[in-house]
């Protein structure tokens, strides 16, 4: 079998236009036979016919569209494009939707087909298969075509290496590479951004000194008044601020306490004394409380003595009966008849009647104990809070703050429900008022380093810090508004560096160089420069990006 020249490409129904530019421009034949399904949308367009008719004249190849769709041949011959009914038919221009007899014209004067002229026009009166210059055998091959959605026909009449020698073309995902475009772009800002901060915004050098320091202790005793307007360094007085905080603190707490409130036990009592006939007798007024077995009941009326008798040679007197109630509800109170002292009265006995009617019912009521524990836990939680506010508040006014004159005044507390009330739990309310003592940080290094001076050679050495982050101030007395403070710290004394200046002379410089510009000046027994993160080798242009540290041989060590 003569090899062919023309190739079948048969078109899925859901190819897409590009797919099939793409079949066409990747085909190495120059006739090309394309079946078309049944409803083939993709060329219901003239737009699509006149992209494939172009691309078959670009690429200098014959299309001929193996087809039998009435709305596909008007479309073809629009565009001049070749139909065949299968690939046995002749393939013809057809005639278009409105210019028909001039490309019938121009179909019936076409040419014969020159193998050796690519633009040469097919000849109408050969097939397809003829054209392509198969033997009548190999034409055999190629049976007629029946276009239909599921060319199941036609594949079976096409031998198997045919099939395999279809390579369907892939088609450029434009999704695809838009998402690789954007991620593209994206990866490049996030290097450019990575670059910048790596090299610019993350690099920090750390410099530790040690000079020839010593400690010098500084103790003294100053006053802080807040009508001082200026630092008396003579007096040693400071301007300071009292600043003040009012606060109302809540706190709630479960009732613990119990009450009976049941009825209270009824009864009469009788009272009895004996006199020397000559002393008056008084009376026993209403409210006095008469007690037995440790219970109490109260008077409710007045009982007054008339004479009843005369025993062991002194007159008795004795009073009518009156009502009594028990001084609290419950069961226990219903006693019998028995005697009662009465309180006040120590001359005077009383009998009572039995006691009935008491009942008992205990319920959950507020206790004193309940109110002072919620009043304490709302004085721990307030001193705490209060003190920092007041801190925070005299920072921001440029004060610092002494905590050892922090004071809190004894709290006005309310409690709803009140005490002996029934409830399950009990709100208490505190009204505070807290005071914090404030003085201006830099009078007080002035005082403390007038004092360090007087120990050592300011001409050699200065101080190079005044301890105050350890130091101890505390509060001795107060006067007034005035108020005695003492101040017990360890002065750094040592060669005068002043950190800004170290910054600066090694800035920009590499590591070695930064090294010996340090130990250079005097003062400095040796320099420790270190860099971070691990890819920075020299120091960084911008000052604020390197701390130093001037440390002591004895390691105390302070931070500029």
């Amino acid at each position: 079998m003569t090899a062919a020249q023309k190739d079948t490409i048969y078109i899925d129904v859901d190819d897409e236009i590009t797919t099939i530019v793409e079949k066409v421009s990747s085909s190495d034949h120059k006739i090309l036979a394309l079946v078309l399904p049944k409803r083939a949308a993709m060329l219901q367009s003239i737009v699509n016919m006149k992209l494939l008719k172009r691309t078959a004249d670009s690429e200098h190849k014959k299309v001929v569209l193996i087809t039998s769709e009435a709305g596909l041949i008007p479309l073809a011959g629009a565009v001049g494009l070749y139909v065949a009914k299968n690939l046995q038919s002749k393939p013809l221009v057809p005639s278009g939707p409105s210019i028909s007899d001039k490309i019938e014209t121009i179909a019936a004067e076409e040419p014969e087909l020159d193998a050796s002229t690519d633009d040469a026009p097919l000849d109408p009166k050969r097939s397809v298969g003829d054209l392509a210059g198969l033997s009548a055998a190999d034409a055999a091959d190629d049976e007629v075509i029946e276009i239909d959605d599921q060319p199941d026909e036609a594949e079976a009449t096409i031998p198997k290496s045919k099939k395999s020698k279809t390579k369907k073309p892939k088609v450029p995902n434009f999704n695809q590479f838009r998402l690789r475009l954007i991620l593209g772009i994206a990866a490049f800002i996030i290097l450019v951004v990575g670059w910048y901060l790596a090299f610019f915004v993350m690099p920090k050098a750390h410099i530790v000194l040690q000079t020839n320091t010593s400690n010098v202790n500084s103790s003294l005793s100053f006053t802080a008044s807040p009508t001082a307007t200026a630092l008396d360094e003579t007096k040693l007085i400071l301007p300071a601020k009292l600043d003040q905080l009012k606060k109302d603190n809540s706190q709630k707490a479960t009732a613990t306490g119990q009450k009976d409130v049941g009825t209270k036990a009824t009864g009469t009592a009788t009272f009895a004394t004996q006199t020397n006939c000559v002393t008056p007798v008084g009376t026993v007024p209403s409210g006095t409380t008469i007690s037995a077995t440790n219970l109490s009941f109260v008077t409710q009326e007045t009982a007054s003595f008339s004479p009843s008798g005369f025993q062991g040679g002194k007159c008795v007197f004795t009073s009518g009966a009156v009502p009594v109630v028990a001084q609290n509800a419950g069961e226990k109170y219903n006693l019998g008849t028995q005697s009662y002292t009465v309180n006040g009265y120590s001359s005077i006995s009383g009998t009572g009647s039995d006691m009935t009617g008491g009942t008992s019912k205990v319920v959950t009521v507020v206790s004193q104990q309940d109110i002072d524990s919620a009043k304490q836990k709302i004085v721990d939680q307030g001193n705490s809070g209060a003190m920092q506010d007041l801190k925070n508040t005299l920072k921001t006014e440029g004060y610092m703050s002494i905590e050892d004159s922090f004071t809190s005044s004894d709290p006005a507390v309310t409690a709803t429900p009140k005490v002996g009330e029934q409830a399950a739990e009990v709100t208490v309310t505190a009204t505070t008022t807290y005071t914090l003592l404030g003085i201006k940080q830099a009078d007080l290094k002035k005082i403390i380093d007038n004092d360090a001076k007087k120990q050592i050679d300011s001409s050699k050495q200065t101080i190079l810090d005044e301890g105050l982050s350890a130091a101890v101030i505390q509060v001795q007395d107060k006067k007034g508004a005035d108020t005695k403070l003492s101040v017990q710290t360890v002065v750094v004394a040592g060669p005068e560096l002043n950190a800004d200046v170290v910054r600066k002379s090694v800035a920009g410089k590499k590591k070695g160089d930064a090294k010996a510009t340090l130990e250079a000046r005097p003062g400095i027994k040796q320099a420790t420069v270190t860099y971070s993160p691990f890819w920075v080798s020299k120091t960084p242009k911008k000052t604020s990006k390197i701390s130093v540290i001037f440390e002591q041989s004895s390691t105390n060590a302070t931070k500029k």
